[in-house]
């Protein structure tokens, strides 16, 4: 099941829009932060948002930064299973979209006699605008 932009919350939305406008990944208390004039007030509320977000593909979390960033990919369906590269001087953040992942992963698992069900990788090294600076 997927969720339209219309068909969202006002608590969602305002989040989407603060997640989607940013540069960077941003940590709940940050985005609650920056909404906390739109009438979200409680954190609680932002991680509802955050969640739903999520289960619908709209927001992928960093887990190693808890923090979150807006999906830039039409139609994208990691929900569960995603795949990053972070600059660790700028915090850019690129989400890899190689399906060939799913079906690394789940081969390598097999030779284990283990059932893969999702990941989550987070890649850190320096983005090309980072790296031609150094």
């Amino acid at each position: 099941m997927t969720l339209e932009s219309s068909n969202l919350t006002k608590n969602q939305q305002t989040v989407l829009n603060i997640l989607e406008k940013s540069t960077e990944p941003l940590k709940a208390y940050a985005i609650l932060f920056d909404i906390q004039k739109k009438g979200i007030k409680s954190p609680l509320q932002v991680y509802r948002a955050l969640d739903k977000l999520i289960e619908i593909g709209k927001v992928h979390k960093i887990e190693s930064r808890n923090s979150y960033i807006a999906c830039k990919h039409e139609g994208c369906n990691a929900k569960t299973s995603t795949a990053f590269l972070i600059c660790e001087k700028c915090d850019n953040v690129t989400e890899l979209k190689r399906n060939n992942l799913l079906s690394y992963f789940s081969k390598q698992a097999e030779k284990d006699n283990f059932q893969y069900r999702k990941h989550n990788l987070e890649i850190y090294g320096l983005c090309n605008n980072c790296k031609l600076k150094n």
